[in-house]
């Protein structure tokens, strides 16, 4: 509009003048309209207050009921709220807490008249921390209570027969070779063996003395460290611990150098240890039958010189694996098995004098490599030498819990793949004795065959009788001394 009416004006001529209307406003008109403004504003901000305020008393009172007289003090965190764990359908589904950020504090109660604080220590993998989860009392009366039952050795030089293994698999060395081979360079460096042999044998190797057993059965001629898959061929996992067993192997050798004992949880068990499992039922906010479900208390014992190496409290579960715990309601014949351990709760039952960490070497990590954890001399696996390269410690202190997610979510409200981030292991114990016990929650990745072992176990015992099945299905519950064990 505004060139349309300079062209005209061009048009007219520059000479000619351009008559404009002037409107006069009274001052008074002004400053009346703004006070209503201003008025209006506080007006509609009073109401809000007045509203927000009401529906403050209404949800925090109750309908009809007078205001709380200590409502003038500082806010009580409230108490976790029930949770349904019944999803789409009427299926069973996981809560999982969140941890927002790496030091973010949640109050939670779990115990009556306390309140406990709850602090995210990293979130690869989901790691909380919750101090005085447990009085000194407790402390005393699980560590007794282990010593009443009596604790042995924690690690056994695993049983012959990973040929046999390789046999029924049908695998043919160059097969067990391509699987060993990560970088597919074909040749096997160091760092590859000990990866897998580790865990196979209970044997904890460094380079050295795998350059040693390489010497020792004449695998490697040009004493490179590198295998050919011709030099391979002359290796099996058998002569390995023929090997060992013949040099001898000496405590400090082993994945871990510690004593355990497991203690019932259930019905008739002593008030501490049920009360503890209720304590991890709210805290974990699982159903209860999945934590009655799931494995006894273990305590451990290690003395000074104790350690445990790097590890994975469960493995990853595939089509040809079962789980433990569900291996009868699988149905299903393979030689694979693992520990479908989906959290792991940590007490610590006193303070270490010296030493004796929980180390996550990983933890938060950009990336996760396996052949990475091995570089340059420097085993990030080795809790006896390396434990202050790692990038989170976690001091035993007593009463203290730490517990964390083995496996990541499916995004359906179930157990997904397993979360390598959550790799840790106990550094040596420098200083005094070490008492930790484990709480961990078996949970099977397939959902159905979660759901069969929960129905035949509630056929063989009934529902009143389920929370006796840790005693009554396993009465000497020790069936992870093989891949994937106890810290």
């Amino acid at each position: 509009m505004k060139d349309e009416q300079q062209v005209g004006l061009g048009r007219l001529g520059p000479s000619l003048p351009v008559p404009r209307d002037r409107i006069h406003l009274q001052k008074s008109s002004v400053c009346s309209r703004s006070y209503f403004v201003v008025v209006m504003v506080f007006f509609h901000v009073y109401i809000i207050n007045v509203i927000a305020l009401l529906l403050y008393v209404h949800y925090n009172s109750g309908p009809g009921e007078p205001p709380d007289p200590a409502a003038g003090r500082a806010p009580e965190p409230d108490p976790l709220p029930p949770v349904s764990h019944a999803g789409p359908g009427g299926a069973l589904y996981l809560p999982r807490i969140e941890g927002i950020r790496v030091g973010h504090v949640q109050k939670v109660a779990l115990v009556p008249d306390k309140v406990h604080e709850m602090k995210t220590l990293s979130l690869k993998p989901l790691l909380f921390e919750v101090p005085g989860f447990l009085t000194e009392e407790e402390c005393q009366v699980i560590v007794q209570l282990a010593r009443l039952k009596g604790l042995t050795e924690s690690q056994v030089m695993a049983p012959e027969g990973g040929e046999e293994l390789a046999e029924e698999l049908e695998l043919s060395p160059e097969e067990i070779f391509n699987l060993l081979d990560l970088n597919q360079d074909g040749q096997l460096q160091l760092q590859e063996v000990l990866t897998h042999s580790r865990v196979r044998d209970g044997i904890w190797l460094t380079p050295d003395s795998l350059r040693e057993i390489y010497a020792g059965l004449k695998a490697d001629p040009d004493g490179n460290g590198l295998l050919s898959l011709e030099e391979f061929k002359r290796l099996s996992s058998n002569a390995f611990q023929r090997f060992l067993r013949q040099r001898g192997v000496q405590r400090s050798q082993l994945v871990r150098n510690s004593k355990h004992t497991w203690l019932y949880q259930g019905e008739g068990a002593h008030r501490v240890l049920r009360a503890l499992r209720e304590r991890v039922t709210r805290l974990t906010r699982l159903p209860p039958v999945l934590v009655e479900l799931s494995e006894p208390l273990q305590v451990v014992r290690y003395e000074r010189g104790g350690h445990y190496h790097a590890h994975h409290d469960s493995g990853p579960v595939y089509p040809e694996t079962v789980c433990h715990h569900t291996k009868l309601a699988a149905n299903a014949s393979t030689p694979f098995e693992t520990s479908c351990r989906y959290i792991t709760v940590l007490f610590y039952l006193n303070t270490v004098d010296g030493g004796g960490e929980t180390a996550f070497p990983v933890a938060d990590n950009r990336t996760y490599e396996e052949l990475s954890l091995i570089q340059n001399d420097i085993d990030l696996l080795d809790t006896r030498k390396n434990c202050d390269k790692g990038n989170l410690r976690v001091r035993p202190t007593q009463g203290t819990a730490i517990f964390w997610y083995n496996y990541l979510s499916d995004g359906k409200g179930w157990v997904g793949e397993l979360d390598e981030y959550s790799l840790h292991g106990g550094c040596v114990v420098t200083q005094g004795t070490k008492w930790v016990a484990n709480n961990w929650i078996n949970i099977d990745p397939d959902y159905r065959r979660q759901a069969r072992f929960q129905q035949m176990v509630s056929q063989q015992e009934g529902e009143r009788h389920a929370p006796n099945r840790d005693r009554n299905h396993n009465p000497d519950p020790d069936p992870h001394s093989g891949m994937h064990s106890d810290l």
